[in-house]
């Protein structure tokens, strides 16, 4: 089976609590949609948890906007890294503290060093994952792609910053054949964000109060803490 996971943000305990609760067997899979870092209070936490998890699972990671930040802030470079300079007024200070930015003699972006399992874990998040009949991006797919009828091609013209910011295509008809899983945008009332066969939203505010959320593939069975 498949699961996907929503935005954890920091939340390490109830990342475990959420692992803990699936009923995973050896060949189960899981995707999480991006935003382990951030506003939250253990993001060095969340990495560790889930290398020790790709231990055991296969396992794909997404990058969500807030890793976007954080590897900008940093000094990265990369098409996909931008908007460092709103990466503290985005919790992005609980971060650096769980990295122990601030115990730094010179706390500088360019003096933190991560963990080399964590600069990999960084490196290698990939923008978006395909898989039978689901696409799995963090955000949105932007509305230049809502009219493609073949994917790859969508795919390969899709810009980073629709994939990690978009929130103009939330539950919008597409022709893409296939279900877009995606997180980012919590409801109001951190619900499930269903529309169904287009896309499924699964950022449910774990960081502000509301539940963090598996769902399982192609059952679509929720489990949630």
């Amino acid at each position: 089976m498949l699961y996907a996971v929503g935005d954890i943000h920091g939340e390490r305990e109830r990342l475990a609590a959420l692992l803990a609760t699936l009923p995973l067997r050896p060949d189960d899979r899981l995707v999480f949609v991006g935003d382990y870092v951030d506003r939250g209070p253990d993001a060095k936490g969340v990495v560790d948890l889930l290398l020790s998890l790709a231990d055991d699972y296969a396992c794909v990671f997404l990058a969500g906007n807030h890793e976007s930040m954080f590897l900008d802030f940093l000094g990265w470079r990369n098409e996909a890294y931008f908007a460092g300079d709103a990466f503290l007024a985005n919790g992005g200070d609980r971060t650096l503290a769980s990295y122990g930015y601030f115990e730094l003699p010179d706390p500088q972006p360019h003096h933190l060093v991560l963990p080399p399992a964590h600069e990999k874990f960084y490196r290698e998040l990939a923008l978006y994952h395909r898989e039978a009949d689901y696409l799995f991006v963090h955000a949105g797919v932007g509305r230049a792609m809502l009219d493609e009828t073949d994917l790859d091609f969508a795919l390969r013209r899709a810009r980073s910053e629709d994939l990690l910011w978009d929130r103009s295509t939330l539950g919008a008809p597409h022709s893409l054949g296939v279900t877009v899983v995606y997180g980012h945008t919590p409801t109001p009332d951190f619900e499930v964000r269903w529309h169904r066969p287009f896309s499924i939203g699964i950022d449910t505010g774990a960081v502000y109060g509301g539940k963090l959320t598996a769902i399982r593939l192609p059952d679509e069975t929720v489990f949630q803490v």
